[in-house]
């Protein structure tokens, strides 16, 4: 039994190392047909990282030659698909430029920008790759506005700008929970100007007048007047765009509360 075990795991050890040797023996020969041949054979049974290694050894050779076209094409997807997407954006950003006749330069444009999109972390990371994504998207967009393509591109867009306002909306929340009011209004109305037709423009409105009621709140007395004014101001802008709110109840206290205040300042007669 235990003699079986063990011819059993030398074979095992036996085959691998055979298949090491062969592609390490292919890998020192100087036939680009071989090599080119035996990359596109990888390629074909999604063995990415040998048919990449080999691409590789021979595209310096067959530059400007009838089959670099499809080899380089290949090569951007080996990164892709090996989840390299910083180097898959840039070969296939590189491949459209380089075959600009090509009849893949549409499919690399859009996998370049894809390539992108890939990148984009969690919102609460930074959002450099969104944004590389989205002027990548667009500007496939605007080159190929007839392409069955642009319908995905629109909608990965609206993504990656749900993404960067919920970045933006937890900026703003940071700076509401650390008692940083007027670095959260500033954020949140920031927020307001770049996503006007945001779908929480009603919350982040809410948002901006609990910021400028608690910093008028916790101000010194004599800056209280001026900025519980600032309160009712925000509170009239909001009513004009939202007669009914989901946050009246929470509205209501915070104005009550505004009108009290001011209306007790004025008859302690603090001179501003």
């Amino acid at each position: 039994m235990k003699n079986s075990i063990f011819l059993l795991l030398l074979s095992i050890v036996l085959i691998n190392t055979a298949c090491k040797s062969e592609f390490e023996k292919l890998r020192e020969t100087a036939d680009v047909p071989t090599l080119l041949a035996k990359a596109d054979e990888y390629f074909g049974e999604k063995e990415y990282q040998k048919a990449q290694t080999l691409y590789e050894s021979v595209l310096g050779s067959i530059r400007g030659k009838a089959e670099s076209e499809q080899s380089y094409f290949n090569y951007a997807y080996t990164h892709y698909y090996l989840g390299r997407y910083a180097l898959s954006s840039f070969y296939f950003k590189d491949f459209a430029g380089k075959f600009i006749n090509s009849q893949h330069r549409e499919e690399a444009d859009f996998m370049s920008a894809i390539s992108e999109y890939k990148q984009s972390p969690s919102y609460r990371l930074d959002q450099t790759s969104s944004l590389k994504a989205i002027s990548a998207f667009e500007l496939f967009v605007n080159t190929y506005p007839q392409s069955e393509r642009v319908a995905e591109c629109n909608k990965l867009i609206d993504q990656m700008r749900t993404k960067l306002q919920e970045k933006a909306y937890a900026e703003g929340e940071l700076y509401f929970d650390l008692r940083n009011y007027e670095s959260a209004v500033t954020s949140f109305e920031n927020l307001l100007k770049d996503y006007p037709e945001s779908a929480d423009a009603e919350k982040v409105r809410f948002m901006i007048i609990k910021a400028v009621y608690l910093y008028a709140n916790n101000s010194i007395v004599t800056k209280q007047p001026e900025r519980f004014t600032r309160v009712k101001d925000k509170m009239s802008d909001f009513r004009k765009k939202y007669p009914k709110s989901r946050f009246d109840d929470e509205l209501r206290d915070i104005v009550n509360t505004t009108n009290k205040r001011i209306k007790a300042l004025r008859n302690e007669g603090y001179k501003i």
